[in-house]
C-alpha cells in the first residue's frame, strides 16, 4: 500500500521537473562560477638577478659581469658579493670598483666610422677613438658592438644593452656583416672561388658567405658578406693570397646600413629597427 507522504513526495517532484511527468530534466543550464581570485604579489618579482642588474647599468654584458662578481669587484649595500645567481631589490645600493650603478634606459647609437679612429673607448697612447665621434648623442655609457680597426670604415653599433651586444657578437647567432673591399689589383676569378670554397686560417677555415664583384665597378672592387667575427678576418683572407686591401667598408651590420649618414656622423636608431635587432 503506497502511504500518503510517498504521493506528497511525487508530486513535490513533478512540481520541480515542470509537472510533467514524461519530461526529462534539464540540466544546461548554466551556473555562475566562481571567478578565479587575483594571487598575492610575489615578493621575489621584485627582484633582479645582480649579473643581469650591473648590464643594464652598461658595465658589460651578463656573462662578464659574471667575471666581476666572481673576483669580488661588486658589492651589495657594503658587502662583497660572489655568488653566482644573487638577486638584488629595487632599492639595493650596487656599486663596482666603489662606483655606485643605476640601471640605466637603452640607448641604440649608429655611426659611420671613419679612418684612422680605433674601436675603443680608451687610448693610453692618446690616439683619437671612436668614443670621441659620439661623445654628443647621450649621456648614458654606451660601448661599441664588436671592432672595427683604424683603417676600416662604416657601420658600427654602439648601446648600453649587454643582452643584445651579447646576442650580436656571439658566433652561434650568425650575425651577417656586408663589407665593400677595393684590392690593389684585380681579383683573379680562380681567387674568388678559393675563396668561396673557404681559407685556411690559424682558427680554423674562414669561409664567407657570399663574394662577388660589384656591377660597374672594376674587378678590383668586390662585395663580401660574412658572419665570422675573427680579428681581422676579411683583410686577412686576401693577404693570404697576395692581395692588399686599399680600402674596407662595412656597409651593413646586423641589417642596419649606413645609408643617408655621412663619414664621421652618427643617429640614434629607429623603435622598428631596435625591435628588428631583438628579434633575430
Amino acid at each position: 500500500m503506497r502511504r500518503k507522504s510517498d504521493d506528497n513526495r511525487n508530486k513535490r517532484t513533478q512540481k520541480n521537473f515542470g509537472g510533467n511527468k514524461n519530461r526529462k530534466p534539464n540540466f544546461s543550464k548554466k551556473f555562475n562560477k566562481p571567478k578565479p581570485q587575483k594571487a598575492d604579489k610575489n615578493p621575489n618579482d621584485d627582484l633582479m638577478r645582480l649579473n643581469k642588474f650591473i648590464a643594464n647599468a652598461g658595465v658589460c654584458s651578463r656573462r662578464e659581469a659574471d667575471e666581476l662578481i666572481k673576483t669580488g669587484a661588486v658589492e651589495v649595500n657594503g658587502m662583497m658579493i660572489t655568488e653566482m645567481g644573487y638577486k638584488v631589490k629595487p632599492d639595493d645600493e650596487v656599486r663596482y670598483d666603489g662606483e655606485l650603478l643605476t640601471p640605466e634606459k637603452k640607448v641604440y647609437v649608429l655611426l659611420n666610422k671613419p679612418k684612422n679612429f680605433i674601436t675603443t673607448t680608451s687610448d693610453e697612447r692618446d690616439r683619437k677613438t671612436v668614443m670621441d665621434l659620439i661623445a654628443n648623442a647621450t649621456s648614458a655609457r654606451i660601448f661599441p658592438v664588436g671592432r672595427l680597426d683604424r683603417q676600416t670604415t662604416g657601420v658600427l653599433l654602439f648601446t648600453n644593452d649587454g643582452d643584445l651586444t651579447k646576442k650580436l657578437t656571439h658566433p652561434s647567432h650568425q650575425v651577417r656583416k656586408i663589407y665593400h673591399v677595393v684590392l690593389d689589383k684585380s681579383l683573379h676569378g680562380e681567387d674568388l672561388q678559393k675563396i668561396m670554397d673557404g681559407i685556411r686560417m690559424e682558427e680554423g677555415v674562414a669561409k664567407v658567405d657570399k663574394i662577388s664583384f660589384i656591377e660597374g665597378k672594376a674587378h678590383n672592387e668586390v662585395g663580401v658578406e660574412i658572419h665570422i667575427g675573427w680579428n681581422r678576418v676579411v683583410r686577412r683572407i686576401f693577404e693570404k693570397l697576395g692581395y692588399k686591401i686599399e680600402h674596407l667598408d662595412r656597409v651593413s651590420f646586423a641589417g642596419l646600413t649606413k645609408k643617408n649618414l655621412k663619414r664621421g656622423d652618427w643617429r640614434i636608431l629607429e623603435r622598428d629597427e631596435i625591435n628588428f635587432l631583438k628579434m633575430m
